[in-house]
């Protein structure tokens, strides 16, 4: 009798093992990094990526460019998920954990090229994170939650490569001091700053609104431009009749029919207008719709309103000016009014806005960003957000690091040291794991048009004579000490950025059989081919 093939698979699943399911990983890993690694720092490049339907963006934020190229490839794509954890914890420092993934997966490539196991290398990493959270620990600096200039310092540090130079300092006024305008008991929600953009004036013209501005115009010219001392009603139903859910026929056989229908229609209206009138508002913000004859009737009773309202932006509203949102027509009284000190309809360019200004003691604010084109302003709202998310983290933790490269010098220092205590091979993993971080001075360097490898040995001979702050300063391009130079980070950009870096490298490496289905209408061939092809 003749064996018959023993069939695990169907012909459509293709199966990449050993070395080859290795080095393709890492291959694409490394790829990613390369691709972020020229808009690392302040003398980073941008990326313009243009959509199919041939929307650009110009950028030079590691998450945003990872998130717009479409990566294919599941090893990229484990990468794109860590610099998206980087964004959600932090907001910052989205390139720095993606470069230092690539970076480990390099040295750990020349370590297999040794014969070492990829489960020893992994375990020497591990080790090596673990230390370097207890260097971090160590060396970071305690601050205090009320140095409003450190804030700023952290915040311009963030906010520096990413085109808003020119007004870090005021902008980082603005990060720190609408921060401590929503903090509440310790704890700050980002959702409570909202950031709108308006085209047109300088980026310079930015300002901090100490209320709420909502992308709507009141709905008709009759309404007074501006309501001082703003009594504000705040409603999640429609001002109009309801339509029936289910087909209704009105059979009406007389005029008297028809008149006595309309009338009773305006007489519901007149009802519903009447209530909110009852409450003394003058300012009206309807999340649904409006009814023609209930503007009218706010109009001729001088009541400002703006319709459909966002619900994000009628949560702002009721933070803001303090007032509750009332769901239903009959729970509307004096008792759920928000106040604030002027209403006002503005106009930008072509765009109109609703300022709500003059809150009492609000919990929500806006930041309102200027520039001369939308591909600016973008570029502005994601240094605002970088720069709150680093702020908020460092009152969080009340720590900071030295940046230009200093903490990485110096966790790598210490590392070696750390490094030769170990008696087994897991002492090479360590050694690549502090080569894999002075990537990023050497990067820096690099970047700014200097040469890494005179760069990194004036940096080791600085640190290894105890100059632990000694870090690159780019606006002079000198090497010096980094917190003199007022060059400050938060220190959960850099532990989050080893933990995620360091995990997701132990992941990559333990992969010795990549299993995919093609799917529908793939290629048998495109596992090993789509890595190419994407980037």
């Amino acid at each position: 009798m003749t064996e018959k093939p023993v069939v695990l698979m169907p012909e459509d699943i293709q199966r990449i093992m050993g070395k080859d399911a290795q080095r393709n990983n890492i291959l694409a890993a490394r790829m990613v990094a390369e691709m972020v690694k020229t808009t690392l720092g302040p003398k980073g490049m941008d990326k313009m990526l243009v959509s199919p339907t041939n929307e650009i963006i110009v950028t030079n934020d590691g998450v945003t460019i990872l998130e717009e190229m479409q990566i294919e490839h599941p090893a990229a794509k484990m990468m794109v998920d860590i610099a998206r954890t980087q964004d959600s914890e932090v907001g910052d420092g989205t390139t720095s954990v993606v470069m230092i993934a690539g970076k480990l997966l390099e040295n750990a490539e020349r370590l297999l090229d040794k014969k070492i196991h990829p489960t020893v290398i992994a375990k020497g990493y591990k080790i090596a994170a673990e230390k370097s959270q207890e260097i971090l620990n160590e060396i970071a600096l305690k601050i205090i939650p009320d140095n409003d200039d450190i804030l700023k310092q952290v915040a311009m540090t963030s906010m520096t490569g990413k085109g808003a130079e020119s007004s870090k300092e005021k902008f980082a006024d603005i990060i720190v001091k609408a921060i401590k305008q929503i903090q509440t008991d310790g704890k700050i929600d980002l959702n409570d700053i909202k950031i709108e953009k308006s085209k047109g004036d300088g980026m310079a013209d930015t300002e901090l609104i100490s209320g709420i501005v909502i992308d709507k115009e009141k709905i008709s010219n009759d309404m007074p431009p501006v309501v001082n001392g703003a009594r504000i009603v705040l409603i999640d139903f429609p001002l109009e009749l309801k339509n029936p859910e289910i087909d209704t026929k009105i059979s009406i056989s007389s005029p008297e029919q028809l008149q006595g229908f309309l009338n009773q229609e305006e007489r519901l209206i007149k009802e519903m207008v009447s209530k909110v009138k009852d409450t003394n508002a003058n300012v009206v913000f309807c999340q649904k719709g409006v009814d023609e004859f209930a503007q009218y009737l706010l109009s001729k009773s001088g009541i400002y309103a703006c319709r459909r309202v966002a619900k994000s932006d009628m949560e702002k509203l009721a933070k803001a000016t303090g007032g509750k949102i009332v769901s239903n027509l009959n729970e509307l009284s004096p008792s759920e009014l928000g106040f604030a000190e002027t209403v006002e309809q503005i106009k930008h360019g072509d765009d109109s806005f609703t300022y709500v200004r003059g809150c009492r003691n609000p919990k929500a604010v806006t930041i309102l960003i200027h520039g001369g084109t939308s591909h600016i302003i973008d570029e502005i709202e994601r240094a605002f957000k970088d720069g709150l998310g680093v702020v908020a983290s460092s009152l969080k933790t009340r720590m900071v690091v030295p940046g230009g490269g200093a903490i990485e010098m110096e966790l790598a220092k210490r590392l070696r040291t750390f490094g030769q205590s170990l008696n087994g091979r897991e002492q090479l993993a360590v050694e690549e794991f502090a080569s894999a971080l002075e990537f990023i001075p050497s990067t820096l360097a690099e970047n700014a048009g200097l040469d890494p490898i005179d760069v990194l040995t004036e940096l080791k001979s600085k640190h290894d004579a105890g100059e632990r702050n000694a870090g690159l300063n780019l606006f002079n391009n000198k090497i010096e000490d980094v917190l003199a130079a007022r060059i400050i980070e938060p220190y959960k950009i850099k532990s989050q950025a080893i933990n995620s870096a360091s995990e997701v490298a132990n992941m990559i490496l333990r992969i010795d059989d990549v299993i995919a289905s093609n799917g529908k209408g793939k290629s048998g061939s495109s596992m090993r081919t789509e890595m190419n092809e994407e980037f």
